[in-house]
């Protein structure tokens, strides 16, 4: 599995999902919980609230964003990518009056562009994805954060594919409110938001006569009934859980920093075999690509979806599509694919595809472009 989606389970992960299913009010339950919770905030660095939502990260986005949104409130949203695009919907839809910054799909956002919008109009929230999954893009939050703060605004971050793979620090970074991803760096299932809310989010949540309240998406009943309280305000799903509490336990047991380091020399090497294939990678420059996924823009005219057919298909080997950009194919470096055996597939598959397709590539040179770099700088297997 080298698609930049679902990484694959570790097999710590996979011994705590065969763990028989407990009643939910268990102290023991409600103790892996919590632990799950501690260990996220370890991860991150944070002495904001840690919110474990039951739903996928897309629920956990939409509670974050319904929760901060009121018709009239305004928003700037920073588009680099599609998912930036859709939030911006979202954002309309609810009644916000918003504020665009939108730049090609292969570049990132511009902190100063940022302030100068601040300056030219009065913003109260900032919406921004951290890394867009489809252009292997990461935007700059660790500046656009502080700026939103000392305008006295709020942040909201899409960080599904990054929280639990790279540096995201919302202390530091002064982010309001960072939503991620179960199933993605950490390898554990999907089906949990992971979030931290600060203090300024909560007062605001609690300003707006819109939030959700007795609803799967009020983040408010997690503060209230379980931050506040201990009472879960529904029912969790016990099996995904005991997944992230061990998902997280192992990021803590490798050390941070290193589970960090790991997708980066994984990228390091795939972008040394692709350029040596005679491709090229999407994001404009490497200073802004995401270390989570490399994505190879394709040559003109090879259909994305037809060639990750035909790879999956033939070789067995299931590459990320573009997911509607166009003209782009990716490898992911997430969790246990950040690994040297991955690379080494991914680019291998990839590189037969094209080749079927018609594609002239060299494919033996990618190859030792690669293994050269993995040389260079280990990608560790365990």
């Amino acid at each position: 599995m080298l698609n930049p989606g679902p990484a694959s389970a570790s097999s710590h992960t996979l011994r705590a999902l065969a763990t028989p299913v407990s009643y939910h009010n268990d102290p023991w339950f409600l103790e892996r919980f919590r632990n799950a919770e501690r260990e996220i905030a370890a991860i991150l660095g944070t002495t904001q609230d840690v919110v474990l939502m039951q739903g996928e990260c897309m629920l956990g986005l939409e509670a974050a964003a319904r929760s901060l949104v009121h018709p009239g409130i305004k928003c700037l949203n920073l588009v680099s990518g599609i998912y930036g695009r859709g939030m911006g919907e979202w954002l309309r839809s609810f009644g916000a009056e918003v504020i665009e910054i939108e730049v090609p799909f292969n570049a990132a956002i511009d902190p100063a562009d940022v302030e100068s919008a601040f300056a030219a109009n009065t913003i109260e929230l900032v919406t921004v994805v951290h890394s867009e999954t489809p252009c292997g893009t990461l935007n700059p939050v660790e500046e656009i954060g502080p700026i939103a703060k000392a305008h006295g605004a709020l942040t909201m971050v899409d960080a599904a594919s990054t929280l639990g793979g790279i540096p995201l620090l919302p202390d530091e970074w002064k982010l309001d409110v960072c939503v991620g991803a179960s199933q993605k760096c950490l390898g554990a299932p999907a089906g949990i938001s992971l979030m931290t809310v600060s203090e300024d989010a909560w007062s605001a949540m609690r300003r707006n006569p819109l939030a959700p309240r007795a609803s799967i998406l009020s983040l408010l009943d997690w503060k209230d009934m379980w931050l506040e309280e201990g009472r879960f305000p529904l029912t969790p799903s016990i099996t995904d859980m005991l997944g992230v509490e061990a998902a997280a336990g192992e990021v803590l047991e490798i050390g941070v920093d290193e589970y960090f380091d790991r997708p980066r020399r994984a990228a390091a090497a795939c972008r040394a075999g692709v350029r040596a294939m005679g491709l090229e990678t999407f994001p404009r420059d490497d200073s802004i690509a995401s270390p989570l996924l490399t994505a190879i823009a394709l040559p003109g005219g090879t259909d994305d979806l037809e060639l990750c057919e035909h790879i999956r298909s033939h070789y067995g080997v299931v590459l990320g599509d573009s997911e509607g950009v166009g003209g782009i194919v990716r490898i992911g470096h997430m969790g246990l694919t950040a690994r040297s055996f991955h690379v080494v597939a991914g680019l291998s598959a990839l590189g037969r595809g094209l080749l079927d397709l018609g594609v002239s590539i060299d494919l033996g040179t990618g190859l030792a472009a690669a293994a050269l770099a993995v040389n260079d700088a280990p990608v560790a297997i365990g």
